[in-house]
């Protein structure tokens, strides 16, 4: 019966049990807008042969022969086969939970190594262990520096990713908290001028992305001393974080966090993700998530112990940071794994490999008739295409010559109708970069 779903008395049962006489009554509270309207559009029941046969033609037309410069916060980059070997490896794996230590010395090393890892990237103090993704861990960050200033007023960048805006919002909507949105400048910045009077007294923290969602390098020293003249952090959000092997840490930021799908998870469907936060030693009590530390034993050997865990299940819930009681420990193991094989000098030669080949495209587009980068401020591998004609228009004929042409600005941003966003990284060849501009010529 394993494999078999309820039957119709089962499911009688289970109705009755809830105080409903049909399942419809069940799903009333659902708006009727919001529910399935007949049956989905499915094949009928095939047997084992038909299955793998449909997976095999499906396999066939799926996007592995095809060229994507999409970006927007999940980044293609090569994943060396030995990642995966080393995540299957019995040492990092324990039979229970890192509280544990003297069983799970493996799982909390590895933590501990991905934190290390993460301040050295971000130039900050002190990283707890990761979190789910990086909108949440912007949106934690956020609540972290209400609690560290006692001020319930945040100001967004509003070339924060759009998604994780809403996240924030979605957080924020019942707990009695001011958003303000800053807009950009004509560079793809964020408008230092509104910044300054958007920022007040009243303001925890100012939160922007850097390299933001249009692929532009914010100005952090000027940011950062914006906000802290009138008493507010201010947090950096990093969604490609191979940035940081090129670009200066932003070290004048409180806190630093984002995404690290770029290191070893590859892009999957929508997930897994690995967020991660790092922040200065003083803020460390207000950290959500956990955190491993250090230690030696009786017998004076180096030994890992989980340090910092505030969350309700230890502390009273009034005082419990977040309600964060795990982290994406095999992600992160991934992410540990790929910056120890790429290694700082690797790491380096990878991120100007990413910084060459889109500067190399970005000169190929702006040269195309109609074609322009509207945005002058220094960009990694990721930048903003203005296209003479229409947008979907031209991804649809990327297509067939198997580009996905990066994401059109216009569903997030509609004061930016027919620009794409594209991104470039050592995946995309610069044979795949001239057929995109011979597409682009013919338009």
């Amino acid at each position: 019966m394993r494999y078999l779903p309820n039957s119709p008395a089962d499911r009688q049962a289970m109705l009755a049990a809830t105080g409903h006489a049909h399942i419809d009554e069940l799903f009333e509270q659902i708006h009727s807008d919001l529910r399935l309207k007949g049956k989905l559009n499915l094949p009928g029941p095939l047997s084992e042969s038909e299955i793998l046969d449909f997976f095999r033609q499906a396999a066939a037309e799926s996007s592995c022969d095809y060229v994507s410069l999409l970006g927007a916060g999940a980044y293609s980059h090569y994943c060396p086969v030995v990642v995966d070997a080393m995540l299957s490896r019995g040492e990092f794996f324990t039979a229970y939970t890192p509280y544990q230590a003297e069983i799970a010395q493996g799982t909390l090393q590895a933590m501990f190594e991905f934190q290390t890892m993460m301040t050295q990237l971000t130039g900050m103090e002190v990283s707890n262990a990761s979190l789910w993704d990086g909108s949440t861990a912007t949106t934690e960050a956020a609540l972290m520096a209400m609690r560290v200033t006692h001020r319930q007023r945040v100001v967004l960048a509003k070339t924060l990713h759009p998604e994780y805006r809403q996240i924030v919002r979605t957080y924020m909507q019942n707990q009695n908290v001011e958003l303000v949105e800053v807009p950009y400048a004509v560079s793809g910045q964020i408008d230092l001028a509104q910044l300054e009077s958007a920022v007040d007294s009243h303001t925890a923290a100012v939160v922007v992305q850097s390299p933001n969602f249009f692929g532009t390098l914010e100005r952090i020293p000027e940011v950062a001393s914006i906000a802290h003249r009138k008493g507010a952090l201010l947090i950096v959000t990093i969604n490609e974080p191979l940035s940081l092997a090129v670009v200066k840490p932003p070290s004048d930021a409180d806190i630093v966090c984002g995404e690290a799908q770029s290191f070893g998870v590859p892009v999957s469907y929508g997930g897994p993700y690995v967020g991660f936060m790092t922040t200065r030693e003083k803020f460390l009590r207000q950290m959500p998530g956990r955190l491993v530390g250090q230690t030696v034993d009786t017998e004076g050997r180096r030994g890992f112990v989980l340090t910092l865990a505030t969350r309700e299940q230890h502390i009273r819930r009034e005082k419990a940071t977040s309600n964060i009681c795990t982290n994406q420990a095999l992600c992160a193991l991934a992410a540990t794994i790929y910056l120890t094989l790429m290694g700082k000098i690797g790491l380096r030669q990878l991120a100007e490999q990413n910084l060459s080949k889109a500067h190399y495209a970005a000169a190929q587009l702006r040269a195309a008739p109609g074609f322009a980068t509207p945005f002058a401020a220094p960009h990694f591998n990721e930048f903003v295409v203005k296209v003479p004609g229409d947008a979907e228009r031209l991804l649809e004929d990327l297509r067939r010559e198997k580009i996905i042409g990066g994401l059109n600005l216009g569903e997030f941003y509609p004061e930016l109708p027919n620009h794409l966003l594209m991104c470039f990284t050592e995946l995309v060849s610069r044979k795949a970069i001239d057929r995109l501009v011979e597409v682009v010529n013919r338009q």
